[in-house]
């Protein structure tokens, strides 16, 4: 039997991968088997905020704050960004996800990029 992967993109508009994580307001999560994708759906992020997220104003620590806005993406193995803090970035790995910073702009590039493997991951860009 053959796994089903599912991978999840961050955009604001379900075309365009986000520059930044914090401040996007959807998950795109692609289901793909055996190279070819099934199903795509987009899920809005919890904790949106466009203005900004104060971590402590809310009452919480940055880790649980982390831990709900992945909460819609955990059964995902991979996450794509075009950016995003340090903190999100280990909390990401921490959740069993691989975390990749792309230069790609368009999601259906990024999920056809990362199936192909050639999906490049700037860890550099981090914030």
């Amino acid at each position: 039997m053959i796994k089903v992967l599912k991978i999840a993109v961050i955009t604001d508009d379900q075309e365009t991968v986000s520059p930044h994580f914090g401040m996007a307001r959807y998950y795109m999560v692609y289901e793909i088997k055996d190279g070819v994708i099934i199903n795509k759906e987009a899920k809005e992020k919890p904790f949106h905020n466009r203005e900004g997220m104060n971590h402590t104003h809310r009452g919480a620590d940055e880790a649980s704050v982390h831990a709900n806005m992945l909460s819609g993406v955990s059964d995902c193995e991979a996450l794509i960004s075009r950016g995003m803090g340090r903190g999100m970035y280990f909390s990401i790995l921490q959740m069993g996800i691989k975390p990749y910073v792309t230069s790609t702009a368009l999601v259906d590039d990024a999920i056809k990029e990362y199936i192909q493997g050639t999906l490049d991951n700037h860890v550099e860009r981090l914030h």
